[in-house]
């Protein structure tokens, strides 16, 4: 706007008033002064722009109302009446005002900013003129003359001070409005807003200003928004000085520039247009700080939970996703945090997020691995379909965490998402049926070591899965269903929890029966060893243990203490009861001036071990009438999706289990009705399980409850005399167990039973079999010597002596239950009965015991085949080997008759665990396994373990890996626990089995060439396979322990041949193996060892004292290429695939592969060179573990591709290559030349060795190969590195 020269007013410079309004000057009064001015003012406002005569009238007014006078008039009202006529001015004398002087114009816009502030009081008399005063510049837009003044920002910025200083909550909307016209003209008809400008806009955006003035917040968002087209293009200047180019100088707000952002994205995303791109190349900023603030920042902006901007810009978001691998920590941290809200907001991202999600849950930092958890929990705590399947599989891996606070984390957040979705169904089935699989998977980590899990899970369970809240009723039908519906892991699980919570409540009864008996220091020994089992079972092992110590010495001294423990580990306590005995042991140790007590703490973990929150006789009465609902038809089963059948089975399983547990809650005339009912019902397992609670809690049955007594007596007979095998064995354990008169029971079921007995019909023996066993095992006096008989003419001579049935000649070495013939089902009965019958006498002086060992070395000397008729199949031969090593395991566990197993024996059993099938060997080290893991058998079967070397599948060899590992364990625990076993070490120390294990090895039959490498290395490998276990650490010396051991071993002769120079010769060859592998792994082992080894004198003898074996039986070469590697030489013509047996044992090929040695030595590395382990490198890969039909028979054909071969039928291999049994001479002469060059390639059990096609590579290459290797590694981690990118 160009400004008019100065008007003239009228009639020489006179100022005319309107009339009625006399001259206004300073000699007047203030009140005179106001009176005139408002009838000035009411004239300017009845003025309109059309009023020419009037503008030319009352221009010297306007001129004079202008002067300093007025402009600086101390008077309020004056300088308002004044700002008002000057407004009216503006708008009549528009588009030109008649101050022409830029110093005046501005003096008069600067006087009218400072009216404005009249603004803020609402109720002042005078606020409607104050009101029509910015209501007047607004609409006439009068501030838009300052645009051609040179210091106008100066006026702007003070009237948009102003303004935003003056908006309060009494504001009417008019008023808001009225501002923001006029400042949003100011805007957008200038050429642009300054910086200082901006400020005044953009301050009242900061949280601190938006705290202190909510009106002025929204005041500036209502005016962003308006100008949004005008005033972006001045935001995105700011922020490119203030982000880019680092000016932060340009403004007092730089500082708060993310602050801004977030506010200016909320109120209108447009305003950022141009910022955004600038925030990219913040995110690649190499300042970990810088990178954190913009993530903080961008986390909520795509959290907002109606922002569009992931969508709107791809670039930024994709940015954005890339810093969940960023390298500064807490950067990650937050932007896991940020998903959280991202996926309870914007679902459609979910997809976009999970891959980073499932990176961050491997974080290395604990904290980012938590916090991923937090987030899916929290999102599906909000809705389910909010986490798809993938996120919730990210925190079930996180529940085996290395790190409890993650594992607790994650297994807390699946109990409450389990109890919100499949307890309250608060989402409908569907959901629930999608999170069904949490309730297994919380309860399999029960199967995990740490006791701090275990507690956990007990804890879900009381509050998650089956709420002890609960009334009874509804608790124990949510326990009813959930047990039917659990895996099956996962019901083993629920079992020892059950299981482990009783004995903790049997030890505290221990404890306190202690408390009864007078002091003594037995008496007090007795109660260390109780407390220290105790602590076992609490957390924090050495903290529990002096807590336990203390609360021992408390109960000593609080005989009220004492009598509540006393009722809450009663069989009798209620639930309710529970709860009330907790509180008040609670109450009683609690100490108020104690903020935290980690003692209470730790009793709290004891109690609610031991209290009875779910079961007692009102739940079991419960149980029982779901159980009968389900029986009868009337029970929600199908609706809570499972069938009548399964309710019923799994039911009485259920109440099976808990009356091992509970078995008082049991006793009552209602529940064993129902049992009874069960009895009568044709599901087999439902009976059996029934009998077996009866067993379990009949005690008080022929006492308290006679009826009950007359109607099961006779169904217990039946099921004895023509039940299932199980429900005989149950039944006769039933009628012992709870019956006064159990020998009148017990000989009314074996009378009938042992005159019945007929081998021509084997279908109809094996219940009889049974049965028969089990009463002579429990009851021997009175039927030792009637079985006897029985034993004699009828078990051996008519039963395992005769083949009177031709088994399946298909050639598989396994079938199932169903396809085994009933002769041999019934002659592995007779088997057990004669195991059975023995076990009951305990009588190692009759020949019965010896003759019974004969027999079942004979039957797997026979390879099952006791008869040698060629009649019987090879399926079933496996089971009778299977049964007959069974046997000799079972009696073993009975001191008197491991006396009179010899060595021999000892040996066929042990090499069951090499047999040919498949299913042989896994279930024989299964029982082997739990024998020895109970201390059932004797150290010298631990041994056996070892010839799991030459197993051919890698699974099982793994199995047997962790057998060893437990075994040894629970030695070495129970030696810790119990002071008094420190006299039986010699039958305890795992290091004590190296000689059993040496003296195995010595005799196994593939070791029949000592000097050759092959053999040799195999006895390497089952040495390692044992020793790698025991020397994981070096406990008191122990490796030099076992030097010790070995070489005293050769100093010995072998007792089972001590005359044979061959067996000597091979017994010290193989301990020379043993010390070379030692040596290869331990630097300590040649220290003085702590003690002197004892050798069992079973299996060596002492030489004279002048006897001193000091020859090395392996030489030089033999011991490097043990270390090594040996090449093979190149294969003899023909005899690539040319398969070789050894004695009853199926023919395999295991090949060393790099993969397979490290699944045998997952934790230690072989001490040998690495060339032993990678020596077959083009080798073919393990055969898995297949049915028989393909049992893993593996054969080296050069240039095809391996797969396992079908069984050979009867008499193949035989034909192939007649060899002579195990132990038996061969029957014709023809067959020893063949045997003589069979012998010396001694495939393994169950295995067969094949000639390699390609030499082993020399040391040099493996190196190679092994540096290539680590070169691999380098390269993983090199990736691993650039995954966390800044």
């Amino acid at each position: 706007m160009e400004f008019p020269q100065q008007q003239k007013p009228a009639g020489d410079g006179k100022i005319t008033y309107p009339p009625g309004v006399k001259e206004i000057t300073d000699k007047i009064s203030n009140d005179e002064m106001v009176k005139r001015l408002k009838m000035v003012v009411k004239t300017y406002m009845d003025m309109d722009q059309d009023s020419e005569e009037e503008k030319q009238q009352y221009l010297a007014l306007a001129l004079h109302l202008a002067s300093e006078f007025f402009l600086r008039n101390p008077n309020k009202d004056v300088r308002l009446l004044v700002a008002c006529c000057l407004a009216d001015i503006f708008r009549i004398y528009a588009p030109e005002a008649p101050y022409t002087s830029h110093d005046k114009l501005k003096d008069i816009f600067l006087f009218i900013t400072r009216q404005l502030k009249g603004l803020e009081d609402t109720k002042s008399p005078q606020f409607n003129r104050y009101f029509y005063l910015l209501e007047n510049l607004a609409w006439v837009k009068s501030y838009n003359i300052c645009f051609e003044l040179e210091d106008c920002n100066e006026i702007f910025i003070q009237l948009f001070k102003t303004l935003f200083s003056v908006i309060n909550n009494s504001h009417n909307q008019k008023v808001q409005m009225h501002m923001i016209d006029l400042m949003s003209s100011i805007i957008m008809e200038g050429d642009g807003v300054t910086q200082e400008l901006l400020d005044t806009i953009l301050i009242n955006l900061i949280p601190a200003h938006k705290n202190l003035n909510k009106q002025a917040y929204d005041l500036a968002k209502t005016l962003l928004k308006r100008t949004v087209q005008t005033i972006e293009t001045c935001i995105a200047n700011f922020f490119n000085q203030v982000l880019v180019m680092g000016k932060s100088s340009v403004s007092d707000l730089s500082e708060h520039v993310f602050d801004l952002i977030q506010e200016l994205f909320t109120i209108d995303p447009m305003l950022l247009t141009s910022v955004m791109p600038q925030l990219e190349f913040k995110l690649k900023s190499n300042d970990g700080e810088e990178r954190l603030a913009v993530v903080r920042l961008l986390a909520k902006l795509f959290g907002a939970k109606d922002s569009e901007l992931a969508s709107q810009n791809r670039p930024l978001w994709q940015c954005f996703l890339g810093r969940f691998n960023d390298i500064h920590v807490p950067v990650r941290l937050e932007c896991v945090k940020f998903a959280s809200h991202c996926l309870m907001n914007h679902p459609d991202l979910a997809k976009d997020l999970t891959e980073y999600l499932k990176v961050r849950s491997h974080d290395p930092e604990e904290a980012i691995r938590h916090d991923v958890i937090v987030t899916i929990i929290n999102a599906g705590k909000k809705d389910l379909n909010l986490v798809n399947d993938q996120l919730l599989g990210f925190v079930r891996e996180r529940t085996l965490d290395k790190r409890w606070r993650v594992r607790k984390e994650a297994m807390m957040g699946l109990a409450q998402l389990f109890k919100k979705y499949c307890l309250h169904y608060e989402a409908g089935k569907e959901s629930a049926q999608k999170i069904s699989w949490i309730k297994d998977k919380l309860l399999h980590i029960y199967y995990q070591n740490s006791i701090d899990d275990k507690l956990l899970v007990e804890k879900i369970f009381a509050q998650y899965m089956v709420p002890h809240s609960l009334d009874t009723e509804e608790k124990m039908k949510c326990l009813y269903y959930l047990y039917a519906c659990l895996d099956t892991n996962a019901v083993k699980a629920l079992n020892e929890m059950w299981k482990c919570q009783n004995m903790l409540r049997s030890l505290v009864k221990e404890l306190l029966d202690l408390h009864k008996l007078p002091v003594s220091e037995a008496n007090n020994t007795a109660m260390f060893g109780k407390l220290m089992s105790v602590a076992k079972n609490l957390p924090d092992a050495g903290k529990a243990q002096d807590f336990m110590k203390k609360f021992n010495q408390v109960l000593g001294e609080d005989e009220k203490l004492r009598v509540q423990l006393e009722v809450l580990i009663s069989p009798t306590c209620s639930c309710k009861q529970a709860e009330i005995c907790v509180r008040e042991i609670t109450r009683k140790l609690t100490f108020p001036k104690q903020p935290t007590n980690p003692f209470l703490e730790m009793v709290k973990f004891l109690l609610e071990r031991i209290a009875p929150v779910h079961i007692d006789s009102e739940a079991i009465s419960a149980l029982v009438k779901l159980l009968n609902k389900s029986i009868e038809g009337t029970a929600d089963d199908d609706e809570e999706g499972v069938t009548p059948d399964t309710a019923i089975r799994s039911g009485l399983e259920l109440l099976k289990v808990l009356s091992f547990t509970h078995p008082t809650a049991f006793h009552s005339a209602e529940t064993y009705e129902s049992l009874l009912q069960c009895l009568k019902m044709e599901d087999e397992k439902v009976a059996e399980a029934a009998i077996q609670i009866f067993r379990n809690t009949g005690q008080k049955i022929e006492t308290e409850l006679q009826q009950i007594r007359s109607t099961l007596i006779p169904v217990l007979h039946q099921k004895a005399k023509r039940g299932t095998p199980h429900q005989a064995k149950q039944a006769v354990h039933c009628i012992h167990a709870i019956f006064n008169n159990k020998e009148v029971q017990l000989a009314q079921i074996f009378e009938p039973l042992s005159r019945s007995l007929n081998a021509d019909v084997p279908e109809q023996l094996i219940t009889p079999l049974v049965s028969l066993g089990h009463i002579s095992m429990l009851a021997p006096d009175q039927f030792a010597s009637p079985m006897k008989s029985i034993v004699a003419n009828f078990i051996v001579k008519d039963l395992l002596m005769n083949d009177r049935s031709v088994g399946n000649k298909n050639g598989k070495l396994w079938t199932t239950d169903e396809e085994v013939s009933p002769e041999v089902l019934a002659k592995v009965q007779a088997i057990k009965l004669l195991v059975r019958w023995l076990l009951g006498m305990k009588n190692n002086q009759s020949k019965s015991a010896n003759s019974t060992l004969r027999l079942l070395s004979a039957m797997l000397v026979s390879e099952g085949d006791l008869t040698e008729q060629k009649k019987i199949s090879k399926s079933d031969m496996s089971r009778l080997r299977l049964a007959a090593g069974g046997a000799i395991m079972k009696l073993a566990q009975e001191p008197c008759y491991h006396d009179i197993i010899t060595p021999e024996q000892f040996q066929l059993c042990g090499l069951v665990i090499n047999d040919e099938c498949y299913q042989v060997r896994q279930i024989f080290a299964q029982k082997l396994h739990l024998a020895l893991a109970k201390l059932m058998l004797p150290l010298e079967y631990l041994a056996v373990f070892a010839l799991c070397a030459k197993d051919p599948v890698k699974e099982r060899r793994a199995h047997a890996r962790q057998c060893l590992l437990k075994n040894i364990s629970v030695r070495r625990e129970y030696i810790k626990q119990n002071p008094l076993a420190q006299e039986k070490l010699v039958s305890l120390l795992p290091e004590y089995v190296v000689p059993y294990m040496i003296h195995l090895l010595a005799h196994d039959p593939d070791f029949t060439k000592p000097h050759e490498y092959e053999q040799l290395k195999d006895i390497k490998e089952c040495l390692w396979f044992m020793l790698e276990v025991l020397m994981t650490k070096n406990e008191n010396n122990s490796h030099a322990f076992l030097r010790k051991m070995v070489e005293n071993i050769k100093q010995t002769k072998d007792a089972q041949c001590p005359e044979d120079a061959k067996a000597n010769e091979k017994l010290y060859i193989v301990c020379d193996v043993a010390l070379f592998v030692i040596a290869n792994k331990s630097t300590a082992c040649h220290l003085d060892s702590p003690k002197d080894p004892v050798l069992p004198s079973k299996f060596f003898l002492v030489q004279d004292k002048d006897f001193k074996n000091d020859k090395e039986y392996l030489s030089t070469e033999m011991r490097q290429v043990l270390l090594t590697g040996k090449p093979k030489p190149a294969p003899v013509l023909g005899a690539v695939n040319k398969p070789l047996t050894v004695p009853g044992r199926r023919i395999f090929t295991k090949t060393p592969t790099g993969s397979d040695t490290a699944s045998n030595t997952s934790t230690n590395s072989s001490p040998l060179n690495s060339s032993t382990i990678n020596k077959n490198s083009n080798a073919v890969t393990e055969s898995s573990a297949q049915e028989n039909n393909e049992n893993p028979v593996i054969q080296h054909d050069v240039g095809k591709k391996e797969e396992p071969s079908q069984n050979v039928t009867p008499g193949g291999d035989t034909a192939a290559s007649p060899v002579k049994r195990r132990g038996r001479q061969p029957k014709s002469a023809t067959a020893a030349p063949v045997e003589k060059e069979v012998a010396p390639a001694a495939a393994s059990r169950g295995r067969k060795r094949a000639a390699d096609p390609n030499p082993n590579p020399p040391a040099d290459s493996i190196n190679i190969k092994m540096s290539k290797q680590q070169q691999q590694q380098n390269d993983e981690g090199t990736k691993r590195q650039i995954d966390l990118q800044r």
